[in-house]
């Protein structure tokens, strides 16, 4: 006889059910483990700070000292003014068919933060021309607790989203987002590809699950199954496996997680990115060992809304071969 698994009879088994046919019994145990340790201590066992949305002394005195310099409101009006940043890739092997593609590329939304801010950014990305959205993780306002108000606001988003929008979870994002997100329409990739087609030739996309907080990437089984040489863009939440993922052969990268220092210093210099990677990646394009990099400000803000010397961004990356 056929053995047929029994059906879940309650909402945390139906989760772990999905989870396990959709990413695998190990990664989807793996994933919710280290979350429900994450979410129940403030230090984890390395060391590192988890929540630190959870010191709320921190996010009065940032607010305090921006309401002591007469900076907050200036500070709060500025992370709802957005702006696209255009990027060019020149990818010289990239099929004739791809010439002048558009990705329209979306991160660290907090679309749950302020509600303002998620008007702003859905007006702004309705004018807005493209062939692709990709969206690069950190759509909740904490690293814990209730999901139901950030799933509302990408399920907002998602009515203005044009074509099937490529996303990867961030160190915000719970895997229980997962399947209300991909029910909403969206195509998440957790170590994972796809291949974009047009007249036949291939853009092939891969996207890692966060290796912030969790560590649960793998490049190597994302890119299972990518013909050699062909052309390929790897969606992280964080620029911190950027060695890694040059060295696994991608040729273009796009990721978020630092909001640029969302607070900085005259010139846009950044205080803190919160990221284990060198500054030159932290902000803006990069190149390391043949791959091209953009590390996105992001259209959102995390802890504080506010963002001085940072403007909140959208990015609309062009491919071109860089012939003619």
């Amino acid at each position: 006889m056929t053995h047929v698994a029994p059906k879940p009879q309650h909402d945390d088994e139906l989760l772990e059910y999905r989870l396990a046919l959709r990413l695998g019994p190990v990664h989807a145990r793996q994933r919710l483990g280290i979350e429900r340790e994450f979410e129940s201590r403030l230090v984890d066992p390395g060391g590192h700070f988890c929540h630190v949305e959870k010191w709320y002394s921190l996010h009065g005195l940032i607010r305090g000292c921006l309401r002591l310099s007469g900076l907050l409101g200036r500070a709060q009006n500025n992370a709802r003014r957005m702006r696209t940043v255009e990027h060019r890739f020149v990818v010289p092997h990239l099929p004739e068919a791809f010439e002048g593609f558009r990705i329209l590329h979306l991160t660290d939304l907090h679309v749950d933060m302020d509600a303002p801010m998620l008007e702003a950014i859905i007006k702004h990305v309705e004018g807005i021309d493209y062939d692709l959205c990709v969206l690069t993780g950190d759509y909740r306002k904490l690293t814990w607790g209730p999901i139901e108000a950030s799933l509302e606001g990408m399920r907002r988003l998602r009515r203005v989203l044009r074509g099937t929008p490529l996303a990867v979870l961030g160190n915000h994002d719970s895997i229980r987002m997962l399947p209300p997100l991909e029910d909403m329409g969206y195509q998440v990739l957790l170590n994972e590809h796809t291949a974009i087609e047009r007249d036949g030739s291939h853009l092939y996309v891969a996207g890692v699950d966060d290796a912030h907080f969790y560590k649960v990437d793998n490049l190597q089984r994302a890119a299972e199954g990518i013909p050699n040489g062909k052309a390929t863009l790897l969606l992280s939440h964080t620029p911190e496996i950027w060695r890694q993922a040059a060295h696994a052969g991608y040729d273009l990268f796009l990721c978020g997680h630092t909001h640029g220092g969302q607070i900085c210093l005259p010139g846009g210099i950044p205080v803190l990115l919160d990221a284990d990677c060198p500054r030159f990646v932290g902000k803006g394009p990069w190149q390391h060992a043949g791959m091209q990099g953009y590390t996105s400000c992001g259209a959102g803000t995390s802890m504080v809304h506010a963002r001085l010397n940072c403007p909140p961004e959208v990015n609309l990356h062009t491919l071109t071969r860089g012939t003619g």
